[in-house]
């Protein structure tokens, strides 16, 4: 089962369960599958999801913290449980020993030598840990990785 249709089976669900704000999510990140899909005439696979659930993630994580500034817990509170909700379709993510090793192994790969190798070495790494690990952390280690 592809994890759109686990993701629609999972609103089914949660209509039937009447958990109004699992729903509400879940409709959240169907209809940013949706929009990509029109936008560029795809069809969203896994690893597109994937992106998009990143993306929604990031964004509640970036909502949380203007919330918290701004002392209101109550839309931080909200924020977090849909990050609980959207963090369920992600597969494991990689410790950040793991995102480096991966990324050396890369490096080598490519026979990258320095800092102008970055945005080669990026393409592919991205394509291997696409959901595997957030792209921040990935960033950082290409950079020691090419340092190094």
């Amino acid at each position: 089962m592809s994890l759109k249709d686990q993701v629609t089976e999972d609103m089914k669900n949660a209509m039937r369960a009447k958990d109004s704000e699992r729903l509400g999510t879940i409709r959240l990140l169907l209809a940013a599958a949706k929009q990509k899909e029109v936008d560029e005439r795809v069809v969203v696979d896994d690893v597109m999801m994937i992106a998009i659930v990143d993306k929604l993630i990031k964004q509640r994580k970036d909502s949380v913290a203007a919330f918290t500034l701004a002392e209101r817990m109550d839309l931080a509170d909200k924020e977090s449980a849909e990050i609980k909700v959207l963090e369920a379709y992600l597969p494991q993510r990689l410790s950040a020993e793991e995102v480096l090793a991966e990324v050396r192994a890369i490096v080598a790969e490519l026979g990258a030598s320095g800092p102008g190798d970055m945005g080669k070495v990026m393409g592919a790494v991205k394509t291997r840990l696409a959901g595997k690990a957030e792209m921040g952390q990935v960033s950082a280690a290409v950079k020691t990785a090419l340092a190094g």
